[in-house]
């Protein structure tokens, strides 16, 4: 992982990406992370894009914490319900 200040981060977007090899790429701010480059391996634009959708996560916890407190369907009831 390579870590840089963002005053310090003048090499262009291609560059940084050219090297995700060596694992990912931190910029800071004051020495707090503020943006990461990460390599990304099997995941389509849809993937990508909801991976970072705040709202689309906190439906999942939801939906999580749900299944944790009452219990879920199992997959032989939802062929039941849903032919």
């Amino acid at each position: 992982m390579k870590v840089i200040e963002q005053v310090d981060a003048t090499a262009t977007l291609a560059e940084y990406a050219a090297n995700l090899d060596n694992g990912p790429v931190v910029i800071t701010n004051g020495g707090l992370p503020v943006a990461a480059l990460v390599p990304i391996e099997n995941a389509d634009m849809e993937t990508v894009g909801l991976s970072t959708n705040r709202a689309f996560i906190e439906l999942i916890e939801r939906s999580r914490a749900v299944v944790r407190a009452d219990g879920g369907i199992s997959s032989e009831e939802m062929r039941r319900r849903f032919p």
